[in-house]
């Protein structure tokens, strides 16, 4: 207990605190202006929501316990791409939308959200494999921008099922339907490596230690409360991804105009 304590108990992240606190009050203050929302009313509490985790996944001292193991490591993701997204994105008013849509340069960011999806996909499943592993470790700055390419395709694949005209409701069943399918090859490929013996590439056990920044005096085995099984860790984290990426399907829904 006392070693968890100490793990989860250094410096919280105050500029990105602050960051995320200018948001909120931007927020707000656009919410009063332009639209009858109130702070309680359900779209904002998701997105304040929304924020409240991206603090809590990314900078505060909670976010070191997702490299304890690697079923935590993938709930810490899932959240980051599978449940923030869709719930910041669910706390934007529709008119605030067809403003930005109006903006030829918002346009220009955006890539057709099929082909964001075949990319996240791809670099979702590419991401803990050993030589990806390895070239984080030798160079953080590549895998900074890995994540956060990752995070910005994540609102382009989630914005579709949250439209209310860019498909129709035949169409947003068959996009769920393709997304989830192409998450499915990272999920089985942890399945079935833990079933098979682990795939050894634990962001705890490698070179990619020094990157995120675990403190070298902890070890799993001190902080995990219980036996610890490599193999099952890997397959739960597997089955835990294909829950989490339900969720925020069921979580979605069209916006109101």
């Amino acid at each position: 207990m006392l070693s968890m304590y100490m793990l989860v108990s250094g410096e919280w992240n105050m500029s990105f605190l602050i960051g995320l606190m200018i948001i909120a009050c931007l927020y707000g203050s656009l919410l009063r202006r332009f639209t009858a929302l109130k702070l309680y009313h359900r779209q904002p509490i998701f997105f304040f929501i929304g924020l409240l985790l991206i603090y809590v996944t990314m900078g505060s001292p909670l976010s070191t316990i997702s490299h304890l193991s690697f079923s935590f490591h993938m709930f810490f993701m899932s959240i980051h791409y599978f449940i923030i997204p869709p719930l910041l994105l669910l706390g934007i008013p529709y008119p605030f939308f067809q403003q930005m849509q109006k903006k030829p340069w918002i346009k220009k960011l955006c890539f057709p959200s099929n082909i964001a999806l075949y990319t996240f996909a791809l670099l979702f499943f590419s991401y803990h494999l050993q030589i990806t592993l390895n070239l984080f470790s030798q160079y953080p700055t590549i895998h900074t921008s890995y994540m956060l390419l990752m995070f910005y395709l994540s609102f382009i694949i989630w914005w579709p099922l949250l439209s209310p005209h860019q498909y129709s409701k035949v169409g947003k069943k068959a996009y769920a339907f393709k997304s989830s399918l192409l998450i499915m090859p990272a999920c089985f490929f942890f399945i079935f490596s833990g079933i098979l013996g682990g795939i050894g590439s634990l962001p705890l056990h490698t070179e990619l230690n020094a990157t995120l920044c675990l403190p070298s005096n902890f070890s799993p085995s001190d902080l995990l409360p219980f036996p610890f099984n490599s193999r099952i860790d890997q397959s739960a984290a597997g089955i835990l991804m294909i829950g989490m990426h339900k969720f925020g399907m069921v979580i979605t829904k069209p916006m109101k105009k």
